[in-house]
């Protein structure tokens, strides 16, 4: 598996957007992204200021339908 590197939610939120993710809606703190070409949905929790940890990183990157290459990429 491919390294990524520790991330806050903020930066997952840019890198998602770059990949063609949009704001869906917010519950609390846990924004829920959309892709609208190929209907992938995720959820990122929005704690700012902690990184998120590498197995709900690879969570995200397996509910967004992206390798983490593509991913690693859109940083």
């Amino acid at each position: 598996m491919p390294k990524v590197p520790p991330l806050q939610a903020k930066e997952v939120v840019r890198a998602l957007k770059r990949l063609g993710f949009i704001e869906d809606r917010q519950k609390g703190s846990h924004l829920v992204m959309w892709n609208p070409k190929t209907g992938a949905r995720t959820v990122v929790p929005m704690h700012f200021g902690k990184t998120l940890k590498r197995g709900l990183l690879f969570g995200i990157i397996k509910d967004a339908q992206v390798s983490t290459e593509e991913f690693t990429k859109a940083l």
